[in-house]
């Protein structure tokens, strides 16, 4: 029987989110989740989802011309050594590039969309790199481990809840701590109790991204637990507890 062609398509950006700033000068692309192997189109769940926390992002950095777009896939497999999702993320940034010029970019992602932002952050035009949950391959001890020499340069922020049942947290630290010995710039907060879709705190994960995105792109100040999981030497730096009230801490 004859293999059946894959469709033909092209991602694509989403619309903006927010009002569109007198002069951009930053961008953060939001990617969502995926599928291991699937020819479907993206989920609309999935994009409602981060386009939520793009909402929280460019309401926090609406003065410096900060925007927000939803990357959306070819299609919602990862599809294994082609890694589409990364693809696809490589292919907004230059995008961005060639929509805005030269601003930063921030990638977002969550879940396996997590694993496309840290694929694709050695893109020229990428400084940050922000994982919510990632989901990563078993197999990241082994000789074929998930790359992590492209994110040299950039500032690296991993968020997994504890009680994860989707993603595995201890592959999440296991990569974290191969890229900190790479890059000093990366941490890692653990949210305790808490599961794939951090629904406990929500508001304290939102506000650490937020804070975590405008110190990167614009060079704010980080709060004093992001500041402190940067400086902590390896593993110190990558098991940091997210407590309930960090949030508050943010809004000092």
């Amino acid at each position: 029987m004859a293999q059946q062609a894959m469709p033909v398509r092209d991602a694509r950006l989403g619309r903006l989110l927010g009002a569109e700033p007198q002069a951009v000068s930053g961008v953060v692309l939001l990617l969502p989740s995926g599928e291991e192997d699937s020819a479907r189109r993206p989920s609309p769940l999935a994009v409602a989802g981060v386009r939520a926390l793009g909402r929280r992002l460019v309401r926090a950095g609406r003065e410096e011309g900060l925007v927000a777009h939803v990357v959306h896939y070819r299609f919602r497999g990862w599809g294994g050594a082609d890694a589409r999702l990364a693809a696809d993320a490589s292919w907004a940034a230059d995008e961005v590039v060639r929509r805005y010029g030269d601003v930063p970019v921030c990638l977002a992602g969550v879940d396996m969309g997590a694993r496309a932002a840290l694929r694709a952050g050695g893109h020229t035009a990428v400084n940050s790199v922000l994982a919510i949950a990632p989901w990563l391959p078993e197999d990241d001890r082994a000789g074929a481990a998930e790359p992590v020499r492209q994110l040299g340069g950039r500032r690296v922020l991993i968020v997994h809840g504890t009680n994860d049942e989707r993603t595995d947290p201890e592959l999440s630290f296991r990569f974290a701590e191969r890229v900190k010995k790479a890059n000093r710039e990366t941490c890692r907060f653990e949210v305790h109790s808490d599961g794939h879709g951090l629904y406990q705190h929500r508001a304290e994960v939102a506000a650490l991204a937020a804070d975590f995105v405008l110190g990167a792109l614009y060079g704010r100040g980080f709060s004093r637990p992001v500041a402190d999981a940067f400086a902590a030497p390896p593993p110190l730096g990558l098991r940091m507890p997210l407590a309930s009230g960090f949030g508050r801490s943010l809004r000092r």
